[in-house]
């Protein structure tokens, strides 16, 4: 697992927008209605389909050479760079609605208290898993 990845993509430019292709990634389908746009959601596009393939763990693989990739006509070869570190945090931190199921009378006097579920989840959670936040060396990613 790396760091940082650079891969090629092709931007091909239409009159209704821009549909991006990474080659080597070919499940990896961006669009954009702007170039400017089209950077920005090749960029979380390519960080996101990496990130889904290193949690996989499916091989990645390494990136084609631009002087290899052919261009059709209205194609644009850019290259997308991904910084993985602040993205796999962004990911480890994100909220999940997880169902739980308690007694009808616990809920009644939880509710009565004004408890707040996920504070006391998350609170019981990580006193109960001995950790403090969500540090990448509690995980195998």
């Amino acid at each position: 697992m790396k760091d940082t990845y650079t891969f090629p993509a092709l931007f091909e430019i239409a009159d209704d927008g821009i549909s991006i292709f990474f080659p080597d990634l070919p499940g990896c389908l961006p669009s954009a209605a702007t170039m400017e746009e089209a950077f920005k959601n090749a960029k979380e596009a390519l960080q996101f389909q990496l990130y889904s393939m290193e949690e996989d763990d499916e091989e990645i693989p390494d990136s084609s050479s631009p002087i290899k990739i052919k261009q059709n006509p209205g194609q644009v070869l850019v290259m997308i760079d991904a910084w993985m570190p602040p993205f796999r945090e962004k990911m480890l931190n994100k909220s999940m609605n997880k169902t739980v199921t308690i007694p009808r009378w616990l809920d009644i006097l939880a509710r009565k208290e004004k408890v707040n579920y996920s504070h006391l989840l998350q609170t019981s959670l990580k006193q109960y898993l001995g950790v403090e936040d969500s540090s990448s060396k509690h995980f195998s990613v």
